[in-house]
C-alpha cells in the first residue's frame, strides 16, 4: 500500500501509538514531517513513484488525516480521477468533533474504508487509552462517526489489539460492530 502523511497534529495522545517511541516504520523514512504539505506538494510526490505498483493508498502517518481533511478530500479525489486505486482513511473517529461539523457524506466516491480504532467497549477507558483532548465526548462522538459514515463508505472497519483486552471485552466489541452493522477487526499488537 502507498501510505500519504499529512500531518504531525491529532486530537489524541494514544498510550499504544507508535509514534510514542519510534520516528518511522521498518522500511520508511521519518513520518515526523518538517512542515504540512500543501495539495500541491503531497501530488507532485506521486511524480515519485509508480502508483500501479500499489494497491491501495491509504491516509495514515503519525497525525490524524482529518486534522486537514480539506486537503485529504482534495487528494482522495485526485487519486479517483488520476489511478482509479482503492482509498482508505485510517483514523481515530473524531473527525466531525476536529472540523466542527459532520464531514461523513464528504467521504461519498473518494472513499472506500474507513479503519477506526475502537480499542475498548468502555467509554471512561477508552478516554483513558486514547488520552482524547475532547475528553468524554471522544467515544460517542466516534460512534456517531462510524454509524453516520457506513452510509456513504462501502467498508467502516473498527479495530481493537490482540492481546490487549479479554475475550469477553473483544465480545462486546464484536456486540458493538454487530449493532452498527460494521466490520470488527482484532489486528496484531505491533512494537
Amino acid at each position: 500500500n502507498l501510505y500519504i502523511n499529512l500531518t504531525n497534529r491529532c486530537s489524541s495522545s494514544c498510550t499504544f501509538c507508535l509514534r510514542q517511541t519510534r520516528d518511522s516504520m521498518e522500511g520508511s523514512d521519518s513520518l515526523w514531517l518538517e512542515h504540512e504539505p500543501s495539495y500541491e506538494e503531497v501530488i507532485d510526490a506521486f511524480k515519485n513513484v509508480n502508483v500501479d505498483d500499489y494497491d491501495e493508498i491509504v491516509f495514515c502517518g503519525f497525525g490524524e488525516p482529518t486534522e486537514r481533511f480539506d486537503i485529504l478530500v482534495k487528494v482522495a479525489k485526485y487519486i479517483k480521477e488520476t489511478y482509479n486505486k482503492p482509498v482508505r482513511l485510517n483514523t481515530n473517529g473524531q473527525g466531525n468533533l476536529i472540523n466542527k461539523r459532520n464531514i461523513e457524506s464528504e467521504l461519498e466516491g473518494i472513499v472506500d474504508t474507513i479503519s477506526i480504532s475502537l480499542n475498548t467497549p468502555d467509554a471512561k477507558k477508552y478516554q483513558k487509552i486514547v488520552r482524547s483532548e475532547f475528553k468524554e465526548e471522544a467515544f460517542p462522538a466516534m460512534l456517531d462517526f462510524v454509524k453516520e459514515a457506513k452510509k456513504y463508505v462501502p467498508s467502516v472497519i473498527l479495530s481493537t489489539v490482540d492481546t490487549t483486552l479479554t475475550k469477553d471485552e473483544e465480545a462486546q466489541c464484536q456486540k458493538i460492530c454487530d449493532d452498527l452493522g460494521v466490520t470488527y477487526r482484532i489486528r496484531p499488537w505491533e512494537d
